[in-house]
C-alpha cells in the first residue's frame, strides 16, 4: 500500500499508530520536531504525547523549526507536555504558558539552533520526529512543505520517528536541497553563490536502523493566518515600492533588485504582495517562508524564484500550488533554516531584509517581540539574522494598535531585538524614514515627523526637546523613556488627555 513512499521494504515492519510511537518517549527528554510556520509539523505525534501525559508524568525540552500547526504546541502545552520551548512559536495558550513562567522558552534568531546543538551548547536531541512524504530506498527521508531543523535533528537523534504523511503529495520530492555544514572551526565556506543554486540533497540522510517507528497521517498543515491588505498595508506597500524605485534609480541596484527577504505575517505578506504593481522584473528571494504573496509573483513572472525554508499558505493558495506545482518545481527551493537564514550567505548575497516590528524608538530600536517590554508575543524568528546581515534592513509597522491606544513609534522601546545600528529604514502607513548615515540626533525628527501616528506626533516632539536639553549623542529623559508604556497599563492608552 505505501510501496511508492517507504521504498525500503524493511522499513515497512517500523509502521506502528502514534500511540505505541508515543511511549518511546520519557520524562525529561529533549525532542526536536520538523514544522517551521505551521507547515510541514508532525500532525498525530503532538496528540499521542498529550494522551501519554495523562498516563504518566511527562516533561519535555521541544525543539522545532519555528511554530507549529494545527494547536499543537497550545495542546501539548496545557497538558504540561512542554517544559521548555525553542527557538519560536505563535500560540496563544503556549504564550500564556510562557508568560506565567510555567514554560521557560529560550527565543532565539533562527540560525542558531542547529549551531548550538552542533557545538554542545544545547542538550543533545534524543528523538526527531520528521514529517515525510517518502522514505528513500536507502532511508533518506524526503520532508513535506518545509525543512526547518529537520536535518539537525536527524543527524543528532538517537531514534528518529518519520510521520508519512499521504495528505503531502509525492509531487514536493526534488523542491528540497538538503545542506549540512561542517563542524567548527575549521569549516569550509559555504559554496552557495546565488538564490537558485542547490548544493546538497534532496533528502534528509540518516541510518535506516535509527528509523524507531513510521506513523501514518493523513492530515494536511494548517492554513496561514495571514490577513489580507487592508488600507494601511496597502500604504505601507506603496512606501517601500516607492523607496526602492529611488535605489533603483541611484544605481544601487538594478530594476530585478537584490534577493527579497520578508518576515512571516500580515503586513510582510502585504508588502510583497504590493509588489506586484511594481516595475521590477526577473526579481529572487531568499528568504525564511513563502507565503501567498510570493506565490502570486511567481504567478506573474516578476519573481523569477525563490529559496526558503518553508511554504505557509491560504487553504485556497496551498490547493492552487499543489495543483500546479510542475510550474513551480524549477523554481523553488526548500533548505535548512540555518542555510536559509545564514549570516554568511545573507551578507554575500546582498539581501533586502524586510521585517515587522511591535513598535521602535525614535532613535530607530526596534523591538519584535515583548508587548510591553515584558509579555513575550511570538519570538524574534529569523528577523535578526537577516537585518544584521543584509544589504538593506527594512522594518515596516502600522503605526497605531488597539484603536490608537497604543502607537508604535515610542520615546524608548521597551524590549529592543535589533538595535539602531542594525536598522536602515522604518515604515508605517504614514511614510518612510531612511536612517541610514544620520546620527541619532537626525534620526529622531525623520521618524516621528515621517512614521509616528499625527496624533502621536506632538508628545514626541515635546519628549525630544526636552531630552535634547540634557543633551548627550543619544538624548533621553530617562525618567521618561518608558512612561508611555507605564501610562497605557495604567489608562489604557498612550495618549495624553
Amino acid at each position: 500500500m505505501y510501496e511508492d513512499r517507504i521504498r525500503r521494504p524493511a522499513l515497512m515492519e517500523k509502521i506502528m499508530s502514534a500511540a505505541q510511537a508515543a511511549k518511546l518517549f520519557k520524562d525529561g527528554m529533549s525532542v526536536g520536531m520538523s514544522g517551521f510556520t505551521r507547515a510541514g509539523d508532525a500532525k498525530a505525534l503532538p496528540l499521542a504525547l498529550v494522551e501519554r501525559a495523562r498516563q504518566a508524568p511527562l516533561h519535555l525540552t521541544l525543539l522545532t523549526g519555528a511554530s507549529l500547526g494545527n494547536d499543537s504546541d497550545g495542546l501539548m502545552a496545557n497538558a504540561g507536555v512542554v517544559a521548555r520551548r525553542l527557538p519560536f512559536q505563535s500560540d496563544a495558550a503556549l504564550r500564556r504558558k510562557i508568560n506565567s513562567g510555567e514554560v521557560m522558552f529560550i527565543d532565539q534568531h533562527l540560525s542558531e539552533t542547529a549551531e548550538q546543538l552542533r557545538s554542545g551548547d544545547l542538550k543533545p536531541v534524543d528523538i526527531a520526529v520528521i514529517e515525510a512524504v517518502a522514505i528513500t530506498p536507502d532511508g533518506g527521508i524526503i520532508p513535506s512543505m518545509s525543512v526547518g531543523n529537520s536535518a539537525s535533528f536527524v543527524q543528532q537523534a538517537k531514534f528518529v520517528i518519520i510521520e508519512l504523511n499521504l495528505s503531502a503529495p509525492l509531487a514536493l520530492e526534488g523542491l528540497h536541497d538538503i545542506y549540512i555544514p561542517g563542524v567548527r572551526p575549521h569549516r569550509g565556506a559555504i559554496p552557495l553563490l546565488t538564490p537558485w543554486q542547490r548544493i546538497g540533497w534532496t533528502s534528509i540522510p540518516v541510518d535506516p536502523e535509527r528509523i524507531a517507528a513510521i506513523v501514518i497521517t493523513d492530515s494536511p498543515d494548517s492554513p496561514s493566518n495571514a490577513l489580507p491588505p487592508d488600507q494601511e498595508t496597502d500604504a505601507i506597500a506603496r512606501h517601500v515600492v516607492a523607496f526602492l524605485k529611488g535605489e533603483v534609480k541611484a544605481g544601487r541596484m538594478g530594476k530585478e533588485l537584490l534577493p527579497l527577504q520578508a518576515g512571516i505575517g500580515t503586513i510582510a505578506n502585504a508588502v510583497l504582495h504590493g509588489l506586484k504593481d511594481s516595475p521590477f522584473r526577473d526579481m529572487t528571494m531568499y528568504s525564511e517562508v513563502l507565503q501567498d504573496s510570493a506565490i502570486e509573483l511567481l504567478e506573474s513572472g516578476q519573481l523569477a524564484m525563490a529559496s526558503a525554508s518553508s511554504i505557509t499558505l491560504s487553504a485556497a493558495m496551498h490547493e492552487k500550488f499543489i495543483r500546479d506545482i510542475d510550474k513551480y518545481r524549477d523554481r523553488i527551493v526548500l533548505r535548512p533554516q540555518e542555510i536559509s537564514n545564514h549570516p554568511e550567505i545573507v551578507r554575500r548575497l546582498g539581501i533586502i531584509a524586510l521585517n515587522t516590528a511591535l513598535e521602535f524608538d525614535i532613535y530607530g530600536n526596534v523591538n519584535s517581540t515583548h508587548v510591553g517590554g515584558t509579555q513575550m508575543m511570538n519570538g524574534i524568528g529569523g528577523s535578526g539574522d537577516f537585518a544584521r546581515n543584509g544589504q538593506l534592513s527594512i522594518f515596516v509597522s502600522k503605526s497605531v494598535a488597539k484603536d490608537g491606544a497604543i502607537s508604535s513609534v515610542v520615546p524608548f522601546a521597551a524590549h529592543v531585538d535589533h538595535t539602531e545600528h542594525d536598522v536602515d529604514v522604518l515604515v508605517t502607513e504614514w511614510g518612510l524614514a531612511d536612517l541610514r548615515g544620520l546620527a541619532p540626533r537626525e534620526r529622531a525628527p525623520l521618524i516621528i515627523e515621517h512614521c509616528a501616528h499625527p496624533d502621536y506626533r506632538p508628545q514626541l516632539r515635546a519628549y525630544l526637546a526636552e531630552a535634547l536639553l540634557g543633551g548627550g549623542q543619544t538624548p533621553h529623559v530617562l525618567e521618561q523613556a518608558l512612561s508611555w508604556h507605564v501610562r497605557y497599563k495604567r489608562e489604557g492608552s498612550m495618549l495624553v488627555k
